[in-house]
């Protein structure tokens, strides 16, 4: 299925289910939040990479206008709802501020993992207590997916958009999977160098080897 949509390109991957936070303050996104929390209508945040419109992008849609300035700039909460594909970008939109693009949305396979999931979050949780991160996971029992968790991943923009681009909830757990089988040997390592630093100038009870002098062992 194809439709226009209007469009607030951004240089951030957003995934179905999340919310964000967003301050609006150019007068064409003001007027696309005004006229899509009026007419509850969603917009699309297609993905800007490198300086370059990408192909995909994320139907949003605006849950709460939160505070409106004196001089139009708004605060506003939006949640994510499905990913699509741009099909044309259409620069000017007659009588609008804003650009608008014709879209339409993959199939995407949703189907929770529990299990599989369970190993990915383990993974997340092991790399956070090893860089002494405090901050919560989302709590969705047998629901969770991959999208819950790949913004507490620090994974780098082009693995978001990578991430964007499955369409099947296995890929998107074994993408996971990978970022976390190479950062976690990383940190293991960071933290030994670490460790390591610390010992320096500090005295230590080190036992010899039993070589004499001529280098061969007693």
């Amino acid at each position: 299925m194809m439709n226009f949509i209007p469009v607030f390109p951004l240089s951030m991957v957003v995934y179905p289910g999340e919310a964000m936070n967003l301050h609006i303050f150019e007068p064409r996104y003001r007027q696309l939040i005004r006229e899509c929390s009026e007419a509850g209508k969603p917009f699309g945040i297609p993905v800007v990479m490198d300086n370059r419109l990408r192909e995909l992008g994320t139907l949003v849609e605006v849950t709460e206008i939160s505070k409106t300035y004196d001089d139009g700039k708004m605060d506003i909460r939006c949640r994510g709802i499905s990913v699509f594909r741009l099909m044309e970008f259409i620069a000017e939109v007659p009588d609008k501020l804003y650009s608008g693009a014709i879209v339409d949305y993959p199939a995407n396979d949703l189907t929770a993992r529990p299990r599989l999931i369970q190993k990915v979050k383990d993974g997340l949780l092991q790399l956070h207590a090893m860089l002494k991160i405090s901050k919560p996971l989302p709590d969705k029992g047998d629901d969770l997916l991959s999208y819950d968790l790949a913004h507490h991943m620090g994974l780098p923009q082009t693995a978001e958009y990578e991430l964007l681009a499955h369409f099947d909830e296995r890929q998107r757990l074994e993408l996971l999977r990978r970022h976390l089988q190479k950062a976690l040997p990383i940190v293991i390592g960071m933290e030994a160098l670490k460790e390591r630093v610390k010992l320096n100038g500090h005295f230590r009870d080190l036992s010899g080897l039993g070589f004499n002098i001529e280098g061969t062992k007693d």
